[in-house]
C-alpha cells in the first residue's frame, strides 16, 4: 500500500536522522571544553568525562522521542530496549567476552610467552585491592576501560539499534549501526592535526585503519547486543579489546616461538567463527530478545 510505503520511509529517515543526532551529539560533548591541552591529559580527560555522561545519560531520551514519533510497536519496555535487564544477565556476562577471549587466543598466547609473572603472581596482583586503586586512579585507564566502553556501547549499540531494526531489520542494521560507530572516530583526525603528530598522508591513512577497524568491532558488538538483547556483553568485550589494542601480528611474525603463536592466531579465528553463533544463542538470554521484537519481519539472527 502506499500509505504504508510513506509511513516506512518515514520511519526510516526519522531513524537515521535520529542516529545522525545522537553521534554528533556525543562527538560534539568532546569540544564543548576549549583547552590548548592534547587528549590524553588528566585535565582534559576529566572535562570530557562530565560532558559525554551527561550526553549517554540523556540518549535514552532520544529513543523515547523517536518511539513517540513513530509509534513503534513492542510490548518491551525502554530499559529492555537498551539492554538493561535482569532475564539471561549471568550468560550475557560471561558468554560473549568467551567468545571475545577465544578470538583474541593468539595475543593472549603472545602475552603470555612474553610476560615476566608467573600465572600465580597474576593471580596475587589481580586480587590485590591496591592494584584496583591505581587503575581508578588513572585517568587513562579509567577512560579507556570504563567510560568509553560504557557511554560508546549505550549510544552507538543500545539506543541507535531499536531505531535502526524496524526500519532496515536486525541483519542490516548490523552493519548500518557501525558506520555512524566509525565515523565518530574520525574526529581523532582532529587532534593529531592539531598537535602535528605525523605527516598528513600518514594521519590519513590512521584514520581510514582506525574507522575500518571500528567499524568492523561496531559490528561485532552490535550481532552481540542483537543476539542477547543485553548492554552487559557489548560493553564488557569492548572493555577487553580496549585493553588487548590491535593484536601486534608484525611482533608474532618475529617471536621466537612463531609457529606456536601464529597457530594459536589461527586457532582463535576458527573457533571464534565456530562458537559465534551457539555462544550467542538467543534462547540463553530469553527469547526473542527485546531488539528483535521491534522487527517488522523475522530474521535469522534473532533466533536459536
Amino acid at each position: 500500500m502506499p500509505g504504508d510505503e510513506a509511513r516506512s520511509a518515514g520511519c526510516c529517515w526519522t531513524s537515521v536522522l535520529s542516529c545522525l543526532l545522537l553521534a554528533c551529539c556525543y562527538v560534539g560533548s568532546l569540544y564543548v571544553w576549549r583547552s590548548e591541552l592534547p587528549r590524553d591529559h588528566p585535565t582534559v580527560i576529566k572535562r570530557r568525562f562530565t560532558s559525554v555522561l551527561v550526553v549517554s545519560g540523556l540518549s535514552p531520551l532520544f529513543v523515547w522521542v523517536w518511539r513517540e514519533l513513530t509509534s513503534a510497536r513492542t510490548s518491551s519496555s525502554l530499559l529492555a530496549l537498551l539492554g538493561i535487564r535482569v532475564e539471561g544477565i549471568v550468560p550475557a556476562v560471561l558468554l560473549p567476552l568467551m567468545l571475545t577471549m577465544v578470538l583474541f587466543l593468539g595475543p593472549l598466547l603472545q602475552l603470555a610467552l612474553d610476560c615476566p609473572w608467573s600465572f600465580l603472581d597474576g593471580i596475587r596482583v589481580a586480587l590485590d585491592p591496591c592494584f584496583w586503586m591505581v587503575c581508578f586512579s588513572d585517568m587513562r585507564w579509567l577512560r579507556n576501560q570504563v567510560v568509553a566502553p560504557l557511554t560508546e556501547e549505550l549510544v552507538f549499540r543500545a539506543c541507535m539499534l531499536p531505531m535502526l531494526v524496524p526500519c532496515a531489520g536486525p541483519a542490516t542494521a548490523v552493519f548500518t549501526c557501525p558506520l555512524f560507530f566509525g565515523v565518530a572516530h574520525f574526529h581523532h583526525v582532529i587532534e593529531l592535526l592539531r598537535f602535528r603528530q605525523g605527516t598528513l598522508a600518514g594521519i590519513f591513512l590512521s584514520a581510514v585503519f582506525q574507522f575500518s577497524y571500528t567499524a568492523v568491532f561496531g559490528a561485532y558488538t552490535a550481532f552481540i547486543f542483537i543476539r542477547t538483547g543485553h548492554l552487559v556483553g557489548p560493553v564488557l568485550c569492548h572493555s577487553f579489546c580496549n585493553y588487548m589494542g590491535f593484536p601486534a601480528i608484525s611482533a608474532a611474525l618475529d617471536h621466537p616461538r612463531r609457529i606456536l603463536v601464529l597457530s594459536s592466531y589461527l586457532l582463535g579465528v576458527l573457533l571464534f567463527l565456530l562458537f559465534l553463533f551457539p555462544f550467542t544463542d538467543p534462547s540463553y538470554y530469553g527469547l526473542p530478545t527485546p531488539v528483535c521484537t521491534l522487527a517488522s519481519s523475522p530474521s535469522s539472527l534473532c533466533r536459536s
